[in-house]
């Protein structure tokens, strides 16, 4: 097991040093992860991360390596390594389930436990939302433009190589049907795809020749990339090469809407009118809507969705919001600074609905008295120490992508332009 412990800023653990000192690192603590807003003219934002999250967590240990580093930087007093040695979360972690919506205040993630087991995690806990919530967001945006066409994330060329295979999972999560990268369907079941590039083209003496490989090596199913030099002779050395049982053509470039027109004329007029078109040129969700029209198959998105499409981080926070005090009786805490106001006391969020559709974000600040009306948003992923193991691996995944598209379901209609809009439905604490 490779330890995530250090995977964190020096102040979480200065923070519990301090505590140490004062004697209250031991105080009942409620951790709170929220965004106060969503990025402008956004109308949702999707929770993707947490069942990776869970596995870090699950790693966050001190061993004689990050020990003895912590010693030789003095980063904290010889007491507070004694207990670091011993550390484990032994908390509850709920939260919203993963490929959940979410809107501004809602309460994510929920940490219960000592001030001590939680406040550590909060680097790791954020580092991991906010990438993940980002691209899962980003992602759901490009899912709804296609209108029910697949689309591939081919983004790892793109972002740091540890973030290419989050962001494969978050953006299969929001409804992606595979990836271009290896790890992300090893480790966490996505389909690959992926066949060839401009090099291998070039590599060749001529295109023939390049396609003439490329079929030998995957079968007239393949996908052909037909652009590196002149597109209408690529296609048609493509359906020479492969027959008109040809899989799919790959365009790269050239003002899509126009191009893609032309290549499936010109398919058709070969013969391989089965023959599909995918799409892979800078695309977002403006560009991908804006194709909506043109005879696309399929699309493959690379450094829109890997950085959140303009928003590579979900402004999600960490925030105390209640403690027990000196008499053991709990105190409701909250910032009150202009513009980064916080809600205090433990809550429980609830999506209202009329009619199958979303209205309300409901936040109840304690358990509310009676029945509680709508869908109770929060699960649990760890109880006193305990991993639910329905939220990990695979399994895990394949759960939130159902999730999500349940979730969306949920939504009126107008929540899915791309236009700028106010979020969805309101958040409305009680």
């Amino acid at each position: 097991m490779e330890s995530t412990a250090l995977l964190t800023d020096r102040y979480e653990l200065t923070m519990l040093d301090a505590a140490m000192g004062s004697g209250v690192h031991e105080r009942a603590s409620v951790f709170e992860v929220f965004a106060r807003h969503l990025p402008a003219g956004r109308r949702y934002g999707v929770v993707a991360g947490t069942g990776r999250l869970m596995a870090l967590i699950g790693e966050f240990r001190f061993g004689d390596a990050e020990l003895a580093w912590l010693r030789e930087q003095a980063v904290v007093r010889p007491e507070t390594l004694d207990w670091l040695a011993d550390y484990r979360f032994r908390g509850t972690i709920t939260g919203y389930r993963e490929g959940e919506l979410y809107f501004p205040g809602s309460p994510i993630l929920r940490v219960d436990g000592t001030f001590a087991d939680a406040v550590i995690l909060e680097t790791l806990i954020l580092s991991v939302l906010n990438h993940d919530s980002s691209v899962a967001s980003a992602a759901s945006r490009m899912v709804n433009a296609a209108d029910g066409r697949p689309l591939a994330e081919m983004g790892s060329r793109r972002t740091g190589e540890s973030s290419a295979v989050a962001a494969a999972r978050a953006a299969f999560i929001a409804g992606f049907a595979a990836t271009s990268n290896l790890e992300a369907g090893r480790g966490w079941g996505i389909p690959t795809m992926g066949t060839a590039a401009h090099s291998f083209t070039l590599l060749h003496d001529s295109e023939e020749a390049a396609f003439e490989a490329q079929v030998a090596a995957l079968g007239p199913g393949t996908t052909l990339l037909v652009d590196t030099y002149d597109l209408a002779q690529g296609v048609e050395t493509a359906v020479r090469v492969a027959g008109t049982g040809l899989g799919a053509v790959r365009i790269d470039s050239g003002d899509l809407p126009v191009v893609v027109a032309q290549v499936r004329e010109q398919l058709d007029g070969l013969g391989a009118t089965g023959t599909r078109i995918t799409v892979t040129n800078d695309l977002d969700e403006f560009a991908i809507a804006a194709l909506r029209g043109a005879p696309v198959d399929s699309y493959g998105v690379g450094t829109a969705v890997v950085t959140g499409s303009g928003h590579p981080a979900a402004g999600m926070v960490f925030k105390l919001v209640a403690r027990q005090g000196e008499d053991g009786e709990w105190v409701s805490v909250a910032k009150t600074s202009t513009g980064k106001a916080t809600v205090g006391g433990r809550k429980i969020p609830v999506r209202r609905t009329e009619g199958g559709v979303a209205v309300e974000e409901t936040v109840f600040v304690d358990e509310p008295a009676g029945d509680i009306p709508g869908r109770r948003l929060d699960t649990t992923y760890i109880e006193d120490g305990a991993f639910v193991a329905e939220h990990l691996g695979a399994s895990g995944v394949a759960a939130a992508r159902r999730h999500h598209r349940a979730a969306i379901a949920e939504l009126p209609l107008d929540a899915l332009r791309l236009s700028r809009g106010e979020p969805a439905i309101p958040t409305v604490f009680v």
